[in-house]
């Protein structure tokens, strides 16, 4: 075998991985939109449809893994390929967690669907729609290799965590006000603690998305890692 053919099916191998984490950053973008909408449209249906989806997610983990896996063995990338490998086996991983949370989203909506509506949900899909916007911007860093836009997508999980803490001092006061409004109200405050993991899980992908074009790892410059701002903020390690 000639080097370049040897080049060319390494790159296809490559691109691959590429190509298979992109469309599994995209089914779990589909996931969320779904959820969002089965939570403002009162639809169970496309709640229970959404859980079903994320059999996809777990496939394409297993995938991604055993392609990666192949590759380290049988190239021995080095420099910016071997990050771009070990972050794809990362990426992967958030990206299977925010499909369980996805999963748990619907599983609360199914819950109110069967309760009267408690109020309007805007703020709480406003917050959706800010993740979601987070996840596919750093679905594209991740493609073009940019990290300002990355680095963007991080500063983003600020406005999530405004939002999340909005959320949940109104919900505090429905249940001071009325105790039959407090099994509802948990769980929406459940699905607004999902979404704002979601985003914490998002800013751990613009991370690495930075880590594999500079080679820097920027979790302990001057901000808290995603997962430890999730202990600071509800005083126990967070539930992936």
């Amino acid at each position: 075998m000639n080097r370049a053919h040897t080049d060319r099916e390494y790159e296809g191998e490559l691109r691959r991985v590429r190509e298979q984490v992109l469309t599994m950053g995209a089914k779990v973008e589909e996931m969320l939109d779904a959820a969002v909408r089965a939570l403002a449209e009162r639809d169970s249906d496309l709640a229970r449809a959404t859980m079903a989806s994320d059999q996809v997610i777990n496939r394409l983990e297993v995938e991604i893994d055993g392609l990666c896996l192949r590759v380290l063995a049988k190239r021995q990338p080095v420099a910016s390929d071997l990050r771009f490998l070990t972050m794809a086996l990362k990426l992967v991983t958030d990206l299977e967690r925010m499909g369980d949370l996805v999963v748990n989203i619907c599983e609360r909506v199914v819950e109110l669907n069967e309760e009267p509506p408690l109020k309007p949900y805007v703020e709480l899909v406003t917050m959706a729609e800010v993740a979601h916007q987070m996840l596919h911007a750093v679905l594209d860093a991740f493609l073009a290799g940019d990290v300002a836009a990355a680095e963007r997508v991080i500063e983003r999980d600020a406005d999530v965590d405004a939002l999340y803490a909005s959320i949940f001092r109104e919900l505090l006061t429905y249940m001071m006000e009325n105790t039959r409004n407090i099994y509802r109200a948990t769980r929406v405050q459940s699905i607004a603690k999902y979404v704002e993991r979601i985003a914490d899980h998002t800013t751990n992908l613009g991370e690495m998305v930075v880590f594999m074009v500079r080679g820097k790892d920027i979790r302990h410059s001057g901000r808290l890692p995603s997962r430890e701002r999730g202990e600071r903020k509800s005083g126990r390690p967070p539930v992936s």
